[in-house]
């Protein structure tokens, strides 16, 4: 097989780029383009002989396009225009410009890409953005389909599930269709030859949404979380403040190294307590039901001591990266801060799942 030519928008830490040369389909990514500094530097990090554009999308030019010949394009556009917790601008939100920039740019290059993956977030696909999208894709010659994926469901070993934010729309644009399957719930149904391209959508399931069996610590097809941890790290670093564990106490969604679940990280994760992921039960011979039900009618420093006997802590950014399926050897610079590094993997995509789609797609 002849080795792609890749183009990669919105390329943040390299999520994309890494399920690329996960899936060992023969690729070469002649660009990647992202305006984060902070994301860029660890991208940077990771892909050091990558050509790296720092630049908007609004910024290159359709000879620019032209000028990269490549017959692939993995790109993740903002989400916030379309995530159902925010305001759902859709077009009207100046950050879906650069996407539509692309809808415009796509008919007019003189050599349609061959694959085409898109992710973005539950209620895209209810947006006049994603209409636009399967428009523009059709007038192109483009045959689409759309999954809603977990990675507990696709990958079977993954306990890291999505939550509020992502859905993953991928779309595949491929000259020649055949029917495709990839085991055990993503289906590339094409029963009819088509004319030489195909689109192909794809979305990681919300927590809310995913069959409960694959949140059910008896899931033995789960990998437990403790075979994605970190062995020597200083948990005192990321052990949850005094004060945020009498708030959130009964908010936290905790889970144990024996879990085969845990819930989306979002890029507020170590800041907020509420919705931005699980915490972990350090201190695991002890009953979590005993200490929640110890905690009526004691003062503030009593309930404060009693929690403390979990010993909840964060994940550490590592091991959030291995939950979301980036190998051992994906890093970031020293001087990225926990912070950052917490915002930068905040909902992202799972590279193992990516991989396995660009893997099937391109056989």
């Amino acid at each position: 097989m002849e080795a792609l030519r890749v183009l990669e928008l919105y390329s943040g830490i390299g999520g994309m780029h890494q399920a690329l040369r996960e899936s060992c389909v023969p690729a070469q990514v002649v660009a990647a383009v992202d305006v984060n500094t902070v994301a860029n530097e660890v991208y940077k990090y990771n892909f050091p002989h990558t050509p790296l554009l720092a630049k908007t999308i609004e910024g290159i030019t359709l000879e620019e396009f032209d000028r990269l010949s490549f017959n692939m394009i993995l790109m993740s556009p903002p989400c916030q225009p379309f995530t159902r917790i925010g305001l759902q601008g859709d077009m009207t939100d100046p950050r879906t410009n650069s996407f539509l920039y692309i809808l415009d740019i796509l008919p007019r290059l003189q050599k349609l890409p061959k694959y085409i993956l898109l992710e973005n977030v539950k209620g895209f696909e209810v947006s006049s953005t994603r209409d636009l999208l399967i428009q523009t894709i059709g007038n192109c010659g483009f045959q689409y389909q759309e999954f809603l994926l977990s990675p507990t469901s696709v990958l079977m070993e993954f306990p890291q599930t999505e939550s509020e934010h992502p859905q993953k729309h991928a779309i595949d644009a491929e000259k020649k269709i055949e029917e495709k399957k990839i085991e055990p719930n993503i289906c590339f149904d094409s029963s009819t030859q088509c004319s030489g391209k195909e689109a192909i959508l794809f979305k990681l399931e919300t927590a809310g949404e995913i069959d409960r069996k694959h949140q059910q610590d008896s899931d033995l097809s789960v990998r437990m979380l403790r075979d994605f941890l970190e062995d020597d790290i200083d948990m005192n670093s990321y052990f949850l403040p005094p004060k945020s564990l009498l708030r959130y106490a009964l908010l936290l969604d905790i889970v144990k190294p024996t879990s085969r679940r845990s819930t989306c990280f979002t890029k507020g994760y170590g800041r907020y307590m509420e919705g931005t992921g699980s915490v972990l039960q350090a201190a695991e011979d002890v009953q979590i039901e005993t200490i929640y039900k110890s905690l009526t009618n004691l003062s503030q420093e009593e309930k404060i001591t009693r929690l403390l006997m979990l010993q909840l802590r964060f994940f550490t950014p590592k091991e959030i990266a291995n939950l979301l399926g980036f190998p051992p050897e994906f890093g970031f610079p020293e001087k990225t801060t926990v912070k950052q590094r917490y915002r930068l993997l905040g909902n992202s995509l799972n590279v193992q799942v990516v991989a396995q789609l660009i893997k099937i797609l391109c056989e």
